[in-house]
Order: structure tokens, then sequence, then C-alpha cells
């Protein structure tokens, strides 16, 4: 089969399309004919040699998410069968024309969406339910403030809240990106190179935080939580060093957290899987949910599609399209 690898750490010119052998599966697993794949920040981080693979997933493809049909199944698989339509969260190999999976890290495919837009969902889908909804334990008319609003976390978080009933927050680095989280549904959105979104937010006015950005950030959350409030972080992208004033932790009894879904068990991730199918799947229709695909790319494309990940000069998601 062909393959997005991994040739050496560096920057995108360092992936190339490969010939490899097709994976094996096991009995608890499927194989998935890939019609698209979605792109994400870690994938980054695995091409610059920052982000190892877990022990038995291929360490030189990278992909957290597919979509795509059914075309075997292991003896123990009783949830699917083949000719399915699903999409799936990986641990990686996911730029490829096959993948295996366990089979509770599938998801069907919700009616009304291609198989691009499937292949946007697991890995946002996945992120976003465990910290905002099960860690940060958003609820109904709540304050929720998320950084980054217009890429792939984001775009997801922001819909999910504002299904929930929360009151959304976000910061963005343009007008443009402004725009595009408003027809989100976004209630204020903070152009960060423009106003310090400490200043406009305020003092004790947010429930649940979702952060990305670490770094100078970290004390400025705090500032904007009320008392009793969720702060969780998925990733420290200005620094993973911070200076905490645990005073003021204990004045406002703030639950701290943070997660990584990679590395996480399969058992761990079908218990979310099941929570998403039975609490956010009713909610995944044309009517409610637009659909975050910014642009699609070719395999061999590749380069292009990692230059323009690269620059965070889109909005929501990218996906390789394998049709």
């Amino acid at each position: 089969m062909k393959a997005v690898v991994i040739t050496h750490f560096g920057g995108p010119e360092c992936l190339a399309v490969k010939e490899v052998t097709e994976p094996l599966y096991s009995s608890h697993e499927v194989l998935i004919k890939v019609r698209a794949a979605g792109m994400n920040r870690p994938d980054v981080f695995q091409r610059k040699g920052n982000y190892a693979a877990p022990e038995g997933v291929s360490a030189d493809i990278p992909g957290l998410e597919v979509a795509g049909e059914i075309v075997a199944v292991g003896g123990s698989v009783s949830e699917w069968k083949v000719g399915d339509r699903v999409c799936a969260l990986l641990s990686g190999a996911g730029y490829a024309q096959y993948v295996a999976v366990n089979q509770g890290q599938c998801l069907p495919i919700p009616e009304g969406f291609s198989y691009i837009e499937a292949a946007a969902l697991p890995e946002t889908l996945f992120t976003v339910y465990h910290n905002v909804f099960q860690r940060g334990a958003l609820m109904n008319s709540q304050a929720f403030l998320v950084h980054g609003g217009s890429g792939g976390i984001g775009s997801m978080a922001i819909q999910l809240a504002k299904l929930c009933g929360a009151k959304v927050y976000t910061t963005v680095s343009s007008d443009k990106k402004a725009v595009y989280c408003k027809s989100l549904g976004a209630d204020v959105v903070i152009n960060y190179n423009e106003e310090d979104y400490e200043v406009v937010i305020g003092v004790d006015q947010i429930d649940v935080v979702l952060d990305s950005i670490g770094g100078d950030y970290f004390a400025k959350n705090i500032q904007v939580m009320k008392p009793d409030g969720h702060l969780v972080y998925i990733n420290a992208m200005k620094g993973g060093k911070v200076e905490l004033n645990l005073f003021k932790l204990m004045q406002k009894r703030i639950y701290l957290s943070g997660s990584l879904l990679r590395s996480r068990s399969v058992l761990f991730k079908r218990t979310v899987r099941d929570e998403i199918m039975q609490q956010i799947f009713p909610l995944l229709n044309k009517k409610t949910f637009q659909s975050n695909v910014y642009r699609t790319f070719r395999l061999e494309e590749a380069v292009a599609a990692h230059q323009l990940l690269d620059s965070g000069d889109f909005m929501g998601k990218l996906v390789f399209d394998l049709q």
C-alpha cells in the first residue's frame, strides 16, 4: 500500500510517499480501507522527532484519525462487520491506504457526513469531550474559554460547548479567524494581537478553560477563572514551565488538570467512545454542527500539506483525500 513516511526528522520536506506493507490486524481489530485521513498538530511533533509513537505503533507513519470502509475483521470483533463505514481514532499510521485499529476506537460516520468530513472528527472529538466535559465538567449556562479557537481543537470545542448551552469565549490571532469563530457560535472572540484577553474578560468570569498554550497564559487563566473553576491543559506551545501562586490556587479552589490522549489504553479510549456515542453523537447533524474542513490534499501533496499545517494560516482541519 501507499503511505506518507517520515524519512528523517525535520521539516515538511522529510515526508515522502512510499510503498509499505499493509498492516496486519489482531483478533480485536478491524482493517479499514482509508478514504480520508485527518491531520493534527501532534503529527508535526512526530515529524520533528518530539512525539514518539506508543509501543507497537509505526514510528514513521503519522496520522491519528481516519474515515473509511471496514474490509476485514478479527475473529473477536463483535461491534462491526465488513462494509461498515466508520471513522476511527488511531495511535498513529493514519497517513496510509489501510489501517488496523481496535474495534473500540471506531465510530459510525454520522448521518450526512462525507468521508472527508468524518475524518476530521475523531481526534478532536475525543480530546474535547474528555478534557472539557469529563475533566472540566462543563455544564449548561457556564462560561467556557478555549484558546486558539480557529484550530481543529478550538473549532470542535466551540461547537460542543455551545451545544451544551455554555457561553463561549475564545482567543484568535486575526480578525479573519475571529469571524470564523463567531460563525461557529463563539460569543466573545478576542484577537490577542490587539487586546489582552485577561483585561477583556475580567477577573472571576470563566468556569472552564481549555488551554494548549501554556507559558504566560497560565497566570492569566487563573485570574479570569471563577472560584471552583477547572483549568485543563492539553499542550504547552509557549512553554511547560510556569510559576504557580499556590495561595491563589487555594483561594479560588481551582481544579488544575491536564492529559495526553495518544498514550492512553484501548480500554480508556473505548470508554470515552461509548460516552461520545451516548452524549454527543445525537447532536452531530448537519443542522447543528458545522464541518471544520479547511482544505484537502492528496497523499502525494504531504509536503505542501504540512507546510500549511506548520504555518497555522488556516481555520479548522486539513484532511488527506484518498478517494
